[in-house]
């Protein structure tokens, strides 16, 4: 997409727009649930991991031989350092991505698939619109070997890192989407 393009195009309202070093435009819808689960999960991270936890929320991380992504929370090794203005992803211990909206497979599916082949150690996928957190473990070259379901309102949920350090998730806290939607 050119420039001029961009500068002429109204974009919808209730979406961030990203524009990749590609030319891609990526459009992710907004919703004071998902900003408000992102707020909740790094406030767990502040708790169980310390103030001065290395985490990251929407920024990029590169992917080598793959587009690269910026993930809704990402917990990196302590000693990772950026390259330029991102993360390489040898460097994360974590990946959470919130669904944007109720039809959406791309965070069940095609990241599970992509994190999975670059051996992200642990992929959370937090769900407001089924009320579950799903936590996959042991990448393997085509996804993770284990997947293990989570309702919300059931706790809470320790998640242990590549580092051994305790990653834990307050399934008690985690907003659900507004009935009236």
């Amino acid at each position: 997409m050119s420039v001029d393009a961009v500068t002429q195009t109204e974009f919808p309202a209730g979406y961030a727009v990203f524009f990749g070093v590609d030319g891609k435009v990526v459009m992710t819808p907004q919703s004071a649930e998902r900003s408000n689960t992102i707020k909740s999960m790094q406030y767990d991270t502040v708790v169980s991991l310390g103030r001065h936890a290395k985490t990251i929320s929407d920024v990029y991380i590169d992917f080598p031989a793959d587009e690269n992504s910026a993930p809704d929370l990402a917990i990196m090794r302590e000693d990772a350092q950026r390259q330029g203005k991102r993360y390489d992803c040898e460097d994360v211990l974590l990946i959470a991505e919130v669904v944007s909206a109720p039809s959406s497979r791309k965070d069940h599916d095609d990241c599970t698939a992509k994190y999975g082949r670059h051996g992200i150690p642990v992929y959370v996928v937090v769900d407001p619109y089924a009320g579950e957190v799903v936590v996959h473990t042991r990448p393997t070259g085509s996804g993770y070997i284990a997947a293990h379901t989570h309702r919300y309102g059931t706790g809470k949920l320790p998640i242990e890192l590549a580092d051994g350090r305790t990653y834990t998730l307050d399934l008690d806290e985690l907003p659900r989407p507004d009935a009236a939607r």
